[in-house]
């Protein structure tokens, strides 16, 4: 996916009431083009209705979203949950191809393209296997895949490795990293350190201010190690504006 073919995107003064709630109160932001964008905050915040403000499955009462170019989002995303999704009945190679099945695509190019997909997240040996016998961190590998095989600019992603044990979701968040690289990404995580390694900006929705965010800028590009010096002086940082210990509209190191 080349950087020019991947759109920014604009969220301009969004308001969203689910219910009783007021979830956001004319929110606006902005997602540069072919950079991953991670949003996190509390429980209940909206992080998860963001998305689904993206991919167009949530209409906001107001405010509109929409590409940098002006264009329409719609067809221009692909969308990865923290629950891999897999199907147990197809073999991991069908799992991947899903989308293009159910859109009643085939052929041997489909089926190309699946493989070469599943041999670059490691499991082109396992494509004949069903889900069942894959561990959490080789489904989590078939989903991205099965994202990938979308061929999407946008990639919407919400906290898809956290259930998976830290060591297993390091080496997932460096291989998605590499392989989503110029794509738009939009990365929901409740983890502050995955946001700090593999984001290009780190934003915070706030619970108590539906229409503020707190956006953290680090300088070098992800992904950061865990001792990066950015990655050990931010975390500090972030810590306090989730604990809403501070309000500030940009912080960059």
């Amino acid at each position: 996916m080349s950087l020019t073919s991947s759109p920014g995107i604009q969220v301009d003064a969004v308001s969203l009431q689910l219910q009783s709630h007021q979830v956001f109160d004319s929110l606006s932001l902005d997602f540069a083009a072919g950079q991953c964008h991670c949003v996190l905050g509390r429980s209940g915040v909206g992080k998860s209705s963001l998305l689904n403000i993206l991919s167009g499955s949530i209409t906001p009462q107001m405010g509109s979203v929409r590409c940098s170019n002006g264009e329409a989002l719609q067809h221009k995303v692909a969308h990865m949950f923290q629950d891999d999704g897999l199907l147990p009945w197809l073999h991991v190679l069908d799992n991947v191809q899903l989308g293009s099945r159910l859109r009643g695509e085939s052929g041997v190019e489909n089926n190309e393209r699946a493989l070469e997909l599943l041999s670059a997240v490691g499991l082109v040996d396992w494509a004949s296997h069903y889900p069942s016998s894959l561990s959490g961190g080789m489904r989590q590998r078939v989903a991205l895949a099965r994202t990938l095989m979308e061929s999407r600019p946008v990639i919407l992603m919400d906290e898809p490795f956290s259930r998976l044990d830290a060591i297993t979701r390091d080496e997932l968040q460096l291989l998605s990293g590499q392989l989503l690289q110029g794509c738009t990404v939009v990365l929901v995580t409740h983890d502050p350190s995955e946001a700090l390694r593999v984001g290009h900006t780190v934003t915070v929705l706030h619970a108590s201010l539906p229409n503020r965010t707190t956006t953290f800028v680090p300088l070098n590009e992800p992904p950061r190690a865990r001792s990066d010096a950015q990655v050990l002086e931010m975390t500090s940082d972030l810590w306090s504006v989730l604990a809403h210990k501070a309000i500030a509209n940009e912080v960059s190191v």
